[in-house]
Protein backbone atom coordinates (compact mmCIF):
# COMPACT_ATOMS: atom_id res chain seq x y z
CA UNK A 1 0.00 0.00 0.00
CA UNK A 2 1.26 3.47 -0.88
CA UNK A 3 2.60 5.47 2.07
CA UNK A 4 0.74 8.63 3.11
CA UNK A 5 2.66 11.87 2.53
CA UNK A 6 2.74 14.44 5.31
CA UNK A 7 3.18 17.42 2.96
CA UNK A 8 -0.27 16.71 1.52
CA UNK A 9 -1.89 16.00 4.88
CA UNK A 10 -2.82 12.49 3.75
CA UNK A 11 -4.77 10.11 5.99
CA UNK A 12 -6.46 7.33 4.04
CA UNK A 13 -9.98 6.43 5.18
CA UNK A 14 -10.15 2.66 5.72
CA UNK A 15 -13.44 2.29 7.63
CA UNK A 16 -16.06 1.06 5.14
CA UNK A 17 -18.93 2.02 7.45
CA UNK A 18 -17.84 5.67 7.28
CA UNK A 19 -17.75 5.48 3.48
CA UNK A 20 -21.31 4.17 3.55
CA UNK A 21 -22.50 7.00 5.81
CA UNK A 22 -20.95 9.60 3.51
CA UNK A 23 -22.73 8.14 0.46
CA UNK A 24 -26.04 8.03 2.34
CA UNK A 25 -25.66 11.72 3.25
CA UNK A 26 -25.50 12.84 -0.39
CA UNK A 27 -28.90 14.15 -1.58
CA UNK A 28 -30.87 12.01 -4.02
CA UNK A 29 -30.84 13.12 -7.64
CA UNK A 30 -27.31 14.55 -7.67
CA UNK A 31 -25.97 14.10 -11.22
CA UNK A 32 -22.55 15.75 -11.02
CA UNK A 33 -20.21 15.29 -8.05
CA UNK A 34 -16.87 17.00 -7.59
CA UNK A 35 -14.51 15.08 -5.31
CA UNK A 36 -11.42 16.60 -3.72
CA UNK A 37 -8.68 14.28 -2.49
CA UNK A 38 -9.74 10.85 -3.83
CA UNK A 39 -6.72 9.17 -2.24
CA UNK A 40 -6.75 5.49 -3.19
CA UNK A 41 -10.18 5.80 -4.78
CA UNK A 42 -12.36 3.89 -2.31
CA UNK A 43 -14.87 6.73 -2.00
CA UNK A 44 -14.57 7.50 -5.72
CA UNK A 45 -15.75 3.99 -6.56
CA UNK A 46 -18.87 4.45 -4.44
CA UNK A 47 -19.57 7.91 -5.87
CA UNK A 48 -19.46 6.53 -9.42
CA UNK A 49 -22.38 4.25 -8.55
CA UNK A 50 -24.66 7.27 -8.09
CA UNK A 51 -23.25 10.05 -10.29
CA UNK A 52 -20.71 11.29 -12.79
CA UNK A 53 -17.61 12.45 -10.93
CA UNK A 54 -14.92 15.08 -11.42
CA UNK A 55 -12.05 14.28 -9.08
CA UNK A 56 -9.02 16.38 -8.09
CA UNK A 57 -5.79 14.81 -6.80
CA UNK A 58 -2.60 16.74 -5.95
CA UNK A 59 -0.30 13.71 -5.50
CA UNK A 60 1.15 12.50 -8.82
CA UNK A 61 1.76 8.98 -7.46
CA UNK A 62 -1.87 8.60 -6.39
CA UNK A 63 -2.99 10.16 -9.67
CA UNK A 64 -1.20 7.39 -11.61
CA UNK A 65 -2.83 4.71 -9.44
CA UNK A 66 -6.27 6.26 -10.00
CA UNK A 67 -5.72 6.51 -13.76
CA UNK A 68 -5.15 2.76 -13.89
CA UNK A 69 -7.85 1.83 -11.37
CA UNK A 70 -10.58 3.83 -13.10
CA UNK A 71 -9.45 3.58 -16.72
CA UNK A 72 -12.83 2.27 -17.91
CA UNK A 73 -14.80 4.99 -16.12
CA UNK A 74 -12.49 7.61 -17.60
CA UNK A 75 -12.93 6.19 -21.11
CA UNK A 76 -16.72 6.25 -20.67
CA UNK A 77 -16.56 9.88 -19.42
CA UNK A 78 -18.07 8.82 -16.10
CA UNK A 79 -14.97 10.14 -14.34
CA UNK A 80 -12.84 13.18 -15.10
CA UNK A 81 -9.60 12.93 -13.17
CA UNK A 82 -7.52 16.08 -12.65
CA UNK A 83 -3.96 16.39 -11.34
CA UNK A 84 -3.06 19.58 -9.48
CA UNK A 85 -3.72 21.94 -6.61
CA UNK A 86 -7.47 22.39 -6.29
CA UNK A 87 -7.10 25.84 -4.70
CA UNK A 88 -5.20 27.14 -7.75
CA UNK A 89 -7.66 25.49 -10.13
CA UNK A 90 -10.63 27.03 -8.31
CA UNK A 91 -9.17 30.53 -8.60
CA UNK A 92 -8.28 30.17 -12.28
CA UNK A 93 -11.22 28.34 -13.81
CA UNK A 94 -13.55 26.90 -11.17
CA UNK A 95 -13.98 23.23 -10.33
CA UNK A 96 -16.70 22.45 -12.86
CA UNK A 97 -18.40 24.04 -15.83
CA UNK A 98 -21.83 22.89 -14.60
CA UNK A 99 -23.68 22.72 -11.31
CA UNK A 100 -22.20 20.21 -8.87
CA UNK A 101 -22.29 18.77 -5.37
CA UNK A 102 -18.95 18.68 -3.53
CA UNK A 103 -17.71 15.63 -1.61
CA UNK A 104 -14.32 15.69 0.08
CA UNK A 105 -12.07 14.35 2.81
CA UNK A 106 -10.03 17.49 3.32
CA UNK A 107 -6.53 17.83 4.75
CA UNK A 108 -6.69 20.06 7.77
CA UNK A 109 -4.29 22.72 6.49
CA UNK A 110 -6.57 23.73 3.60
CA UNK A 111 -10.05 22.79 4.88
CA UNK A 112 -11.34 26.23 5.86
CA UNK A 113 -10.23 27.81 2.57
CA UNK A 114 -11.93 25.15 0.45
CA UNK A 115 -15.20 25.25 2.41
CA UNK A 116 -15.38 29.04 2.08
CA UNK A 117 -14.75 28.72 -1.67
CA UNK A 118 -17.56 26.16 -1.91
CA UNK A 119 -19.92 28.46 -0.03
CA UNK A 120 -19.13 31.32 -2.41
CA UNK A 121 -19.26 29.23 -5.62
CA UNK A 122 -22.69 29.72 -7.19
CA UNK A 123 -22.32 26.49 -9.17
CA UNK A 124 -21.85 24.49 -5.96
CA UNK A 125 -25.23 23.17 -4.76
CA UNK A 126 -23.86 22.02 -1.42
CA UNK A 127 -21.36 19.63 0.11
CA UNK A 128 -20.63 16.66 2.32
CA UNK A 129 -17.14 17.17 3.69
CA UNK A 130 -14.96 15.47 6.29
CA UNK A 131 -12.78 17.88 8.27
CA UNK A 132 -11.17 18.31 11.67
CA UNK A 133 -13.87 18.37 14.35
CA UNK A 134 -12.68 21.72 15.69
CA UNK A 135 -13.22 23.33 12.27
CA UNK A 136 -16.54 21.54 11.79
CA UNK A 137 -17.82 22.93 15.10
CA UNK A 138 -17.06 26.48 13.95
CA UNK A 139 -18.96 26.12 10.67
CA UNK A 140 -21.96 24.42 12.29
CA UNK A 141 -22.29 26.44 15.52
CA UNK A 142 -25.48 28.34 16.25
CA UNK A 143 -25.79 31.81 17.75
CA UNK A 144 -25.19 31.70 21.50
CA UNK A 145 -22.74 28.80 21.34
CA UNK A 146 -19.13 29.49 22.27
CA UNK A 147 -17.86 28.23 18.90
CA UNK A 148 -20.13 30.61 16.95
CA UNK A 149 -17.94 32.71 14.64
CA UNK A 150 -17.79 34.43 11.26
CA UNK A 151 -17.44 30.94 9.74
CA UNK A 152 -20.75 29.95 11.37
CA UNK A 153 -22.52 32.95 9.83
CA UNK A 154 -21.16 32.26 6.35
CA UNK A 155 -21.84 28.54 6.65
CA UNK A 156 -25.52 29.14 7.32
CA UNK A 157 -26.37 31.97 4.93
CA UNK A 158 -27.69 29.68 2.18
CA UNK A 159 -29.00 26.80 4.27
CA UNK A 160 -28.23 24.94 7.46
CA UNK A 161 -24.65 23.69 7.82
CA UNK A 162 -24.98 20.55 9.95
CA UNK A 163 -22.50 18.25 11.67
CA UNK A 164 -23.58 14.68 10.80
CA UNK A 165 -21.20 12.45 12.75
CA UNK A 166 -17.68 12.23 14.18
CA UNK A 167 -14.94 9.96 12.82
CA UNK A 168 -12.33 8.60 15.23
CA UNK A 169 -8.61 8.47 14.31
CA UNK A 170 -8.57 4.68 13.96
CA UNK A 171 -10.81 4.97 10.90
CA UNK A 172 -7.75 6.21 8.98
CA UNK A 173 -4.34 4.96 7.98
CA UNK A 174 -2.22 6.50 9.38
CA UNK A 175 -4.45 7.67 12.26
CA UNK A 176 -4.49 11.48 12.60
CA UNK A 177 -3.96 13.09 15.99
CA UNK A 178 -7.43 14.64 15.99
CA UNK A 179 -11.07 13.58 15.73
CA UNK A 180 -12.75 14.36 12.40
CA UNK A 181 -16.36 15.27 11.63
CA UNK A 182 -18.50 15.03 8.52
CA UNK A 183 -20.54 18.16 7.81
CA UNK A 184 -23.28 18.80 5.27
CA UNK A 185 -24.74 21.86 3.59
CA UNK A 186 -27.57 21.80 1.06
CA UNK A 187 -27.92 25.27 -0.41
CA UNK A 188 -31.55 26.36 -0.48
CA UNK A 189 -31.10 29.93 -1.69
CA UNK A 190 -28.57 31.62 -3.93
CA UNK A 191 -26.48 34.36 -2.37
CA UNK A 192 -27.97 36.72 -4.93
CA UNK A 193 -31.53 35.44 -5.37
CA UNK A 194 -34.59 37.69 -5.17
CA UNK A 195 -34.80 37.28 -1.38
CA UNK A 196 -31.06 37.68 -0.79
CA UNK A 197 -29.92 40.23 1.81
CA UNK A 198 -27.16 41.26 -0.62
CA UNK A 199 -27.69 43.37 -3.72
CA UNK A 200 -24.58 42.04 -5.46
CA UNK A 201 -21.18 40.42 -4.96
CA UNK A 202 -19.62 43.71 -3.90
CA UNK A 203 -22.04 44.00 -0.99
CA UNK A 204 -21.44 40.37 -0.02
CA UNK A 205 -17.68 41.00 0.10
CA UNK A 206 -18.37 44.05 2.30
CA UNK A 207 -20.45 41.84 4.60
CA UNK A 208 -17.57 39.36 4.96
CA UNK A 209 -15.24 42.22 5.87
CA UNK A 210 -17.85 43.40 8.38
CA UNK A 211 -17.89 39.95 10.00
CA UNK A 212 -14.11 40.03 10.43
CA UNK A 213 -14.52 43.26 12.40
CA UNK A 214 -17.32 41.75 14.52
CA UNK A 215 -15.17 38.78 15.59
CA UNK A 216 -11.73 40.41 15.58
CA UNK A 217 -11.52 40.26 19.40
CA UNK A 218 -14.04 37.65 20.60
CA UNK A 219 -13.59 38.55 24.27
CA UNK A 220 -14.50 42.17 23.66
CA UNK A 221 -18.10 43.31 23.24
CA UNK A 222 -19.45 43.52 19.72
CA UNK A 223 -19.99 47.27 20.18
CA UNK A 224 -16.29 47.79 20.97
CA UNK A 225 -15.18 45.72 17.98
CA UNK A 226 -17.45 47.69 15.65
CA UNK A 227 -16.38 51.02 17.13
CA UNK A 228 -12.82 50.30 15.98
CA UNK A 229 -13.98 50.77 12.36
CA UNK A 230 -17.31 52.63 12.54
CA UNK A 231 -18.29 55.90 14.22
CA UNK A 232 -19.13 55.09 17.86
CA UNK A 233 -22.33 57.19 17.81
CA UNK A 234 -23.52 55.27 14.75
CA UNK A 235 -22.80 51.94 16.46
CA UNK A 236 -24.71 53.06 19.56
CA UNK A 237 -27.62 54.16 17.39
CA UNK A 238 -27.70 50.76 15.69
CA UNK A 239 -27.82 48.94 19.03
CA UNK A 240 -30.57 51.27 20.29
CA UNK A 241 -32.68 50.89 17.15
CA UNK A 242 -32.35 47.10 17.22
CA UNK A 243 -32.91 46.89 20.98
CA UNK A 244 -29.57 45.17 21.61
CA UNK A 245 -27.58 45.13 24.83
CA UNK A 246 -24.25 46.93 24.29
CA UNK A 247 -22.52 44.28 26.43
CA UNK A 248 -23.28 41.51 23.94
CA UNK A 249 -20.39 39.64 22.39
CA UNK A 250 -20.44 38.57 18.76
CA UNK A 251 -21.01 34.88 19.45
CA UNK A 252 -24.28 35.71 21.25
CA UNK A 253 -26.01 37.00 18.10
CA UNK A 254 -27.49 35.18 15.07
CA UNK A 255 -27.34 35.60 11.29
CA UNK A 256 -30.42 37.78 11.05
CA UNK A 257 -29.07 40.28 13.58
CA UNK A 258 -25.68 40.50 11.90
CA UNK A 259 -27.39 41.35 8.60
CA UNK A 260 -29.56 43.99 10.28
CA UNK A 261 -26.57 45.63 11.96
CA UNK A 262 -24.61 45.52 8.70
CA UNK A 263 -27.42 47.18 6.76
CA UNK A 264 -27.90 49.86 9.42
CA UNK A 265 -24.20 50.74 9.57
CA UNK A 266 -23.86 50.69 5.80
CA UNK A 267 -26.83 53.06 5.41
CA UNK A 268 -25.57 55.28 8.26
CA UNK A 269 -22.09 55.48 6.78
CA UNK A 270 -23.61 56.60 3.49
CA UNK A 271 -25.53 59.40 5.19
CA UNK A 272 -22.44 60.59 7.06
CA UNK A 273 -20.52 60.92 3.80
CA UNK A 274 -23.24 63.03 2.13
Amino acid sequence: MIKAKKQFGQNFLIDKSVLSKIIQAIPKGVYNIVEIGPGLGDLTAELLKISEVESYEIDVDLYKILLDKFSQDIQKNRLKLHLGDVVDTWQKSGLSKKRYFLVANLPYYVATRIILDAIDDELCEGFVIMIQKEVADKFCALGGEREFSALSVLGNLQGECKSLFDVLPQAFNPPPKVVSSVIKLEKKDSLFCENSPFADKKEYVEFKDFLKICFVSPRKTLAKNLSSKFDKSLVNEAFDKLNLDKNLRAHQLNNALFIKIFNFLKAGNGKQRE
